[in-house]
C-alpha cells in the first residue's frame, strides 16, 4: 500500500449495502480520546499506542488512549475544576450530563490505558505517582467497570481538572461500519511528576514520537494508522509547545467529520469531507481481489 492507512477489508461490501440501502446503520456511541503531549527539544512528542495484532479492529494500528462513554459517569456530580458544565456542554454540542460523561471518559481512559490522571486533591493541583499498588488495583476495578469514574474521584478527594484538556476535534465512525463511535479528540499536556506506561491489554507497544515522525512513518506506510489518527498528527505539526497546542484548541472547529459513500461514473466514492487524502473508489460490484480475500490497497 502507498501509505499506512488502515483499510478493513469487509468495507466495500458495506459499503455496497448501503448504497443500495439493504444495510441499516447503527446508531455511534459516544467516545472520548486523548492526544497527550510533552514537550522535548525537538518540539512536542505525542503519547501513541499500537494495538495488539489480534485484535478484531485496526489490529496493528497505532491510535491514542480512548474509549466509551460510562453511562455512569453522567447522572452524578464529580468534583470539578475548569471551564463549567455548562461550557463544555456549549463547547462540546451536548447537554450538560452528557459534557461531564465525555469529559470524565477522555479522564479516564487517559488513567486507564497510559497511567495518567488529569485529577488533583484541589482545583489547583494534580496527584504524582499513580504506579503503587494501591492504585493500580482502582485502576483495575475502572477497567473492568467495577468501579465508576465518579466513585473513584470520590474515593480518593479528588477534583477532575477539566482545565487541562482542550477539545480537538470530532469524528464519527461511517455508517456503513458495524461498530460506530461519535469520538471527541481532546489535547492534554502530560502532567509534572507523572509518567506514562503501556497500561492497556489491548497495545502491545507505546511509544512518545513527534508528530512529524509519525506522519513519516505513516506516508512510507511503515506505520498502520486510521484516519482520524493521521489527521490529527497533521493538525499538530504546526504548534511548538504543548501549551501552543493547547491555546489553540479553543479555536478548534468540533463540526463531526462523517464519511460519505456516493455513487460516481460507476463506482462508490468513499470521503471525508475536508480530508481528501483518504478518498477511496469502491467499485460498485466485487472486483477480483475482493473476491480471493485481496480488497483495495
Amino acid at each position: 500500500m502507498a501509505n499506512g492507512q488502515w483499510y478493513p477489508p469487509e468495507w466495500p461490501d458495506r459499503i455496497r449495502a448501503l448504497a443500495d440501502g439493504t444495510l441499516t446503520p447503527v446508531s455511534p456511541r459516544r467516545a472520548a480520546t486523548v492526544l497527550l503531549l510533552k514537550d522535548t527539544p525537538d518540539g512536542p512528542a505525542v503519547h501513541m499506542l499500537r494495538r495488539r495484532a489480534s485484535m478484531a479492529f485496526a489490529g496493528g494500528a497505532y491510535a491514542y488512549p480512548g474509549g466509551g462513554v460510562d453511562p455512569r459517569d453522567d447522572d452524578r456530580l464529580v468534583r470539578w475544576a475548569g471551564p463549567t458544565r455548562a461550557w463544555w456542554a456549549e463547547r462540546l454540542g451536548v447537554d450538560e450530563p452528557g459534557a461531564q460523561a465525555i469529559v470524565c471518559a477522555a479522564v479516564r481512559e487517559t488513567y486507564e490505558e497510559a497511567g495518567v490522571l488529569l485529577a488533583g486533591p484541589d482545583a489547583e493541583s494534580v496527584v504524582g505517582d499513580t504506579t503503587g499498588a494501591d492504585w493500580e488495583a482502582d485502576r483495575a476495578a475502572l477497567v473492568a467497570r467495577e468501579l465508576s469514574f465518579a466513585e473513584f474521584l470520590d474515593r480518593r478527594g479528588l477534583v477532575l481538572r477539566s482545565d487541562l484538556l482542550g477539545a480537538w476535534t470530532r469524528w464519527i465512525t461511517p455508517e456503513f461500519e458495524a461498530r460506530r463511535y461519535d469520538t471527541w479528540f481532546f489535547v492534554a499536556a502530560l502532567p509534572e511528576g507523572q509518567r506514562t506506561r503501556n497500561a492497556s491489554t489491548e497495545a502491545d507497544r507505546t511509544v512518545w514520537i513527534r508528530p512529524a515522525e509519525a506522519a513519516a512513518g505513516y506516508d512510507k506506510g511503515e506505520l498502520l494508522m486510521m484516519p482520524p489518527t493521521i489527521a490529527t498528527l497533521r493538525q499538530l505539526l504546526p504548534y511548538a509547545t504543548a501549551a501552543e497546542t493547547l491555546t489553540a484548541a479553543s479555536g478548534r472547529d468540533l463540526t463531526p467529520v462523517l464519511a460519505r459513500a456516493r455513487l460516481q461514473d460507476g463506482e462508490i466514492v468513499l470521503s471525508w469531507p475536508g480530508h481528501e487524502e483518504f478518498t477511496k473508489h469502491v467499485p460498485t460490484a466485487p472486483t477480483t481481489a475482493e473476491t480471493t480475500g485481496g480488497g483495495p490497497a
